[in-house]
Formats: structure tokens, C-alpha cells, sequence
């Protein structure tokens, strides 16, 4: 998959969470948006929500199962899910199907 592919299916998943979010919380679709450390605006259930959707989206794009997570991903300061961009980065160098 590349880059604009896995932008894409994080644009998507941010229009999926949003709503659930207070407006003060909700996701900008840029790639400098932080999602988790300092001045990330999801809270530990926000971030859940917004990765198991992200695996659904991804997994239907590779037809395969997908899990983003790992021990280290989330606590990471600069890790793939810091920002938007770092995350379609990530997800775009998991392997294809």
C-alpha cells in the first residue's frame, strides 16, 4: 500500500471517530496532527476507538487481519502513532497482501 492509499484510510477513520468526540477533541485530517503524546487530543478510550477502527479500514484494504498495535507503539513520544502522517507511514509499510 502506498502513502496517499494509507492517508486516505486514516482521513477516513478520523471522519469515523470524530463524532464521538467532544468538538474540542475531534482530529484535523493533517499530517501534523498529533494523535497520541504531548498535545495529542485523544484520551486512552479515544485512542482505542480510533486504532480498532484504523485495523478494520486496513484490514479490508490487505484482505488480511491486522494488528497495529504493539508493547512500545503507543508509548513512544515520537512512535507511529504521534502524528497522522507518522501513522500513514507506519501503515504503509506493512506488508502488502
Amino acid at each position: 500500500m502506498d502513502r496517499q492509499q494509507a492517508l486516505r484510510l486514516v482521513f477516513e477513520t478520523i471522519d469515523a471517530v470524530n463524532p464521538q468526540l467532544a468538538p474540542a477533541r475531534r482530529l484535523a485530517k493533517a499530517a501534523d496532527t498529533v494523535i497520541v503524546g504531548p498535545g495529542g487530543s485523544l484520551d486512552s478510550l479515544g485512542i482505542v476507538t480510533f486504532v480498532v477502527a484504523l485495523e478494520e479500514r486496513v484490514g479490508d484494504e490487505l484482505s488480511r487481519s491486522v494488528q497495529l498495535l504493539d508493547e512500545t507503539a503507543l508509548s513512544d513520544a515520537n512512535g507511529p502513532f504521534h502524528t497522522v502522517g507518522s501513522l500513514a507511514d507506519y501503515v504503509s509499510a506493512l506488508p502488502g497482501r
